[in-house]
C-alpha cells in the first residue's frame, strides 16, 4: 500500500509543477490554488508513505516521479523538446527507480 500512496504523491508533485507553471508566479488565481492543493497533497501523501518506506527510498522515487511526469508534461501540454539526449536522460532516471523499487523490502 506504501507504494500506491508514494505513487500517488508523485502524481500530486506533477500537478504542483505544471500547476506552478500555469501560475504564472502564483499571479493567477485558480492554477494557483490547483498548486497549493497539490503541494500540500503530495507532501501529505509522501509522510503517509514514510511511515513504511525508508527515506531514501522514498524521496528519491517521489522526485522521480515528478521529474519524469513534469518531463512528459511539459512535452505534451507546453510543446517542450523530445530530443533523443533528454529522453535517454530520463530514462536513466526511471531505471534509477526500477532499481530502487526491486531493492526495497517494503
Amino acid at each position: 500500500m506504501a507504494w500506491i500512496i508514494l505513487f500517488l504523491a508523485g502524481l500530486a508533485e506533477i500537478v504542483w509543477a505544471v500547476g506552478l507553471k500555469y501560475s504564472e508566479g502564483f499571479s493567477r488565481l485558480w492554477p494557483s490554488v490547483i498548486t497549493v492543493a497539490g503541494m500540500a497533497i503530495s507532501i501529505w501523501l509522501l509522510a503517509l508513505a514514510m511511515r513504511t518506506l525508508p527515506l531514501g527510498t522514498a524521496y528519491a522515487v517521489w522526485t522521480g516521479i515528478g521529474a519524469v511526469g513534469s518531463f512528459i508534461a511539459g512535452i505534451v501540454l507546453l510543446g517542450e523538446a523530445a530530443s533523443l539526449a533528454r529522453i535517454g536522460s530520463v530514462s536513466l532516471i526511471v531505471l534509477g527507480l526500477i532499481g530502487l523499487k526491486l531493492s526495497t523490502a517494503a
